[in-house]
């Protein structure tokens, strides 16, 4: 039986939550290995914090692509960054780009400054890459993201691409209530990206998992009365995740949007339900960067 690498990008299974234009995903990767205390998807990949390469990735990829409609935007990766440790040596991430790029639009999600190695074959075609940066305090950042380059890396990455004109995205994301939330951290971030060339931020809050609280609380032992009210006590569930009360939410939101268009570029949220936030005739995923908004298929 054919395992299908690449398929339809469907977080939520037909939910409102998710805003982005319909696209195709794969993961040359099976789990990560940054170790952020946030992830969510160390909630449903087994053995998540060791990843592992995919079992003929390549081939599958050869025969999933005949299924899918040329110039359709394909996300690497939506589970797992596509530029961990392994990639280096192995450089499956850059191999299918190679395969992809110049018959589709890459949009390329990772928290590594590896990907500039990758900027020749992203030129070559339609592509945006989302680097995900949540503080520039290297201390703190440590702490969430233990064994992801630096947020400095980062910002040098985004510097880069963007100087070779491959469009890039800033993922403001999760922001972290007690953690990451503070005015301090929110204009720091958004004024060095803009300084680097970043088009567009995508911002969310940090959604409780179990497992992913458990190391949150862990690491942050002094705050766990205080996330323990604001996501159970006040908080609301939601397709299996513990969302911050949407006042919060709406208030710590509306101040990253404040920060980004005084700025001039364009934002919006991600799973958030709150579309009114997203500047209109921009895709949520920043992928209408290079090819036009396709709004919403959900």
């Amino acid at each position: 039986m054919h395992y299908m690498i690449i398929r339809p990008f469907d977080p939520w299974k037909n939910t409102s939550l998710c805003t982005c234009p319909f696209k195709y995903t794969l993961n040359p990767y099976t789990g990560c290995s940054h170790s952020c205390l946030y992830c969510y998807a160390s909630s449903y990949v087994r053995d998540f914090f060791n990843p592992r390469k995919k079992d003929r990735l390549l081939e599958h990829i050869v025969k999933d692509i005949r299924r899918v409609p040329r110039n359709s935007i394909i996300n690497i990766s939506s589970s797992s960054d596509p530029y961990i440790h392994l990639e280096k040596e192995l450089m499956l991430t850059r191999k299918v780009i190679e395969m992809l790029i110049g018959s589709y639009t890459i949009e390329i999600v990772t928290k590594s400054d590896l990907v500039t190695r990758d900027i020749d074959l992203l030129t070559r075609g339609k592509s945006v890459v989302s680097i995900t940066i949540t503080t520039l305090n290297e201390e703190l950042a440590e702490k969430l993201e233990p064994k992801a380059p630096s947020p400095l890396k980062r910002v040098k990455a985004v510097t880069e691409l963007s100087a070779k004109g491959v469009p890039v995205v800033v993922r403001l994301d999760p922001i972290i209530p007690f953690v990451t939330d503070n005015d301090k951290n929110i204009v720091e971030i958004v004024d060095a990206v803009a300084d680097a060339g970043a088009k567009h931020i995508v911002s969310s809050t940090y959604k409780v998992k179990w497992d992913n609280f458990n190391r949150m609380v862990s690491r942050f032992p002094n705050l766990s009365k205080n996330f323990r009210e604001l996501y159970f006590g006040f908080g609301e569930k939601i397709h299996g995740a513990y969302y911050a009360p949407k006042d919060y939410r709406e208030k710590v939101l509306s101040k990253v949007r404040e920060k980004v268009k005084g700025r001039g570029l364009t934002f919006s949220v991600c799973r958030e339900g709150l579309p009114h936030l997203n500047d209109k005739n921009v895709s949520c995923d920043g992928t209408s960067l290079v090819i036009g908004n396709r709004g919403s298929d959900r």
